[in-house]
């Protein structure tokens, strides 16, 4: 266990309540059947650092041969990062990646100049859940541009911190003098974090930016009780402790630098200007597959989400 020495797990309550910048009650998006809950972009908050989407899929229960049927679509600007607590998504893209992801492992795709995905319920054979988190970080501007790439890190190979009752993940960048095995673009941290009943977590305080989602208990901070389904981001260099209810929590914690500017979003696509989301958007609906920006997975062809009328 390699805590930053800077930080010492104090009294949760010796911040105050603006130390929260920006609380986030996520909003339910239907993505084709299927609802998730969409914390980032919010309102009143485009990114975290690099992360510029956030959504909590599931809890779900399916019967036996029904799961998710994320049909092939595009991606500009940006890394999509899959971690599943419950069930499993088959990841097939236009590069030829063809991956199962199970609990506690990292898909880690960057799009790049462009890219086409699908993710599919892989195990239908009985009755099986799905909970998980899915992001998108939007990429530097220097590397907008860059051939997508496609990594997979099975859940052994992502380092765990441990302390009195904490247990923490660390699924993309650099936290508590760990580094996981994933290829940045900009500096990060993204920490899957179980936390024991009243147990206390302190948040690294060597990233710009910093923010908490709590999907399972509860979190107390600075006198306030914050139930799962809640994204809290802190101001900027102030040491926050956070301290599990009396259930325990799981957190996800995540930031890192903010990027060389505000992004544009349209559908799947992130972009610095929107003049590339425009060339996207031409190359996706005249469907030349594998003569422009865009193919489709190898594996995946019969069918395609095409482009809506709007995002």
């Amino acid at each position: 266990m390699s805590w930053n020495p800077a930080l010492t797990p104090g009294c949760p309550d010796a911040i105050g309540p603006d130390a929260i910048e920006t609380l986030i009650i996520p909003r339910a998006r239907d993505i084709g059947g299927f609802e998730v809950r969409r914390a980032l972009p919010a309102p009143k908050r485009q990114m975290v650092g690099p992360f510029i989407f956030f959504d909590q899929v599931g809890p779900a229960e399916f019967l036996t041969g029904r799961g998710i049927d994320v049909r092939p679509h595009p991606h500009i600007g940006l890394g999509t990062v899959t971690y599943l607590y419950r069930g499993d998504f088959h990841h097939r893209d236009s590069i030829g990646s063809d991956q199962v992801i199970t609990p506690g492992a990292l898909n880690w795709m960057v799009a790049g100049r462009g890219v086409t995905h699908s993710e599919r319920t892989a195990g239908r054979d009985g009755p099986h859940g799905l909970f998980g988190i899915q992001t998108w970080i939007a990429l530097p501007e220097r590397h907008e541009d860059m051939e997508p790439v496609f990594e997979h890190h099975g859940r052994d190979a992502l380092p765990v911190i441990r302390d009195a009752g904490i247990q923490a993940r660390l699924i993309l960048g650099r936290a508590y003098g760990e580094t996981a095995p994933a290829t940045m673009y900009s500096d990060t941290f993204y920490l899957d974090v179980a936390l024991d009943p009243r147990a206390r977590f302190p948040l690294p305080d060597d990233h710009e930016d910093r923010g908490l989602y709590v999907t399972e208990g509860s979190v107390r901070i600075a006198g306030q009780e914050f139930e799962a389904g809640r994204m809290m981001v802190f101001r900027p260099g102030d040491a926050i402790t956070v301290q599990a209810g009396d259930r325990g929590a799981r957190l996800m914690a995540l930031g890192g630098e903010t990027l060389d500017g505000p992004r544009h979003i349209w559908w799947n696509f992130v972009a610095s200007s929107r003049e590339r989301i425009e060339e996207a958007k031409r190359q996706w609906r005249a469907e030349r597959w594998g003569q422009g920006l865009f193919d489709l997975p190898p594996t995946d062809r019969a069918e395609h989400i095409p482009l809506p009328e709007r995002s």
